[in-house]
């Protein structure tokens, strides 16, 4: 992870030489000339640490008392040099907001270890306690050099289904595939990347641009490849998870997956980190599949510049139901709720509805139709409810059931798992 210091020195040849010390800790440095430009710097990068000098316009205690007031949200460490090895000059100083103070000429590796233990201790007081990456503060002000640079490539990673997998193999269990997640990343990434938490299952990676697509590659291919060994034998062999509880049982869930949204460049168009982190989560939604990982990529516009792709809401719902009254009841009820109710399903149509309530039959004999329809391309987004009077429930979710719902039911639970699924 790179830090970013800022050295405030209106001299040419001293901070060119602390730039030096510390470009050799693994840190970006920028050297600001005028009291000006390093107050644009500090409002543009949010630097980890601000290294000041006593040449500067002002006093060392006027500039950290104004910078400790404008970077209250941040934080950054303050390191003060000067001249003067007067006590009570240190004093004043460190209490005006400084974290440090350094008296001219200062021994280099004193100088290199000080930075060093400073930044440390930054950037672990930004962790996340479970997976020891940057926390979503320290990502947003990342995020926020990347828009001022315009020189790298960001990468939105989403950890699917670790709530439905959390419910049935437990929190430490989930915790594990995070981990894992996590080394497999970092054994990606080289040491100019960047990787930090935005929450739990919601990652950031900021990468070159031109590897970027490759990675995203390389995660989809490697996660994909060791899930399927946090599966007991019997899921690995049906291909999904049965949740349980009283809420969801019965409900078939999909196994853990990764997207990967990516924005390569263009970054001046992007007027903040909320904008930019909503387009990468619209684009991470363009690689969403029925089923695994996988990844999507926006480049650069060669037409259409700062047109927005709109999510339209599908209100279809497609009702089965041999019983006359009660189809009757369903359809009434998912209308007053807004619903459009089809009761004709037509395998050709590119739109097709977004649930499916399907009654399976007497002996089941409508599972097959069920195995049909989920082999067809224009019904993968689709879900489907089986609502069935013989209690079999592998057979129904083994035949592409994403819900097994036993009769006699309450309309108000069908149609919260109509919305449930249409969301």
């Amino acid at each position: 992870m790179l830090s970013t210091v800022l050295i405030i020195d209106k001299r040419k040849e001293l901070p060119t030489k602390y730039k030096k010390c510390i470009d050799t800790l693994e840190a970006n440095t920028v050297i600001a000339r005028t009291l000006k430009d390093g107050i644009n710097a500090i409002q543009n990068l949010e630097p980890d640490m601000i290294i000041v000098s006593d040449s500067i316009e002002e006093s060392l205690v006027g500039f950290c008392e104004k910078i400790r007031a404008l970077t209250y949200n941040t934080r950054p460490v303050i390191v003060a040099l000067s001249k003067s090895a007067d006590y009570e000059d240190r004093i004043c100083v460190l209490e005006s907001g400084a974290d440090d103070f350094l008296s001219e000429p200062v021994n280099i590796e004193e100088f290199k270890t000080r930075v060093r233990a400073h930044l440390r201790r930054d950037i672990e007081s930004n962790l996340d306690n479970k997976t020891l990456l940057p926390n979503a503060k320290y990502v947003r002000k990342s995020l926020k050099r990347v828009l001022v640079s315009n020189s790298q490539s960001v990468l939105l990673v989403g950890i699917e289904n670790l709530n439905d997998y959390k419910e049935v193999y437990t929190e430490v269990a989930a915790d594990k595939i995070i981990q894992t997640f996590v080394a497999i990343v970092k054994s990606a990434l080289d040491e100019n990347d960047f990787i930090g938490q935005l929450n739990e299952k919601d990652f950031v990676i900021v990468t070159n641009r031109f590897s970027a697509e490759k990675l995203a590659e390389f995660l989809v291919f490697a996660f994909d490849t060791v899930a399927p060994k946090f599966y007991s034998e019997e899921d690995a062999h049906k291909g999904y998870m049965v949740l349980k509880g009283e809420r969801y049982a019965g409900m078939r869930a999909n196994f853990v997956s990764i997207l990967i949204g990516g924005v390569l460049d263009n970054f001046n168009l992007i007027s903040s980190v909320d904008v930019l982190l909503e387009r990468l989560s619209a684009v991470k939604k363009l690689a969403k599949i029925p089923s695994g990982s996988n990844y999507a990529i926006e480049r650069v516009r060669l037409t259409g510049v700062d047109s927005v792709i709109a999510e339209v809401s599908n209100k279809n719902v497609y009702i089965y139901e041999p019983d006359e009254s009660l189809e009757y009841l369903i359809r009434t009820a998912l209308e007053l709720q807004g619903y459009e109710v089809q009761t004709e399903l037509i395998l050709e149509s590119a739109i097709q509805p977004a649930v499916i309530v399907l009654d399976s039959g007497e002996n089941l004999e409508n599972l097959e139709f069920l195995r049909k329809l989920k082999s067809l391309q224009n019904f993968v987004n689709t879900k489907v409810i089986v609502t069935t009077t013989l209690h079999n429930k592998s057979a129904i979710l083994d035949s592409g059931a994403d819900l097994y719902l036993p009769k006699p039911y309450e309309i108000s639970d069908l149609i919260r798992w109509v919305e449930f699924f249409k969301a």
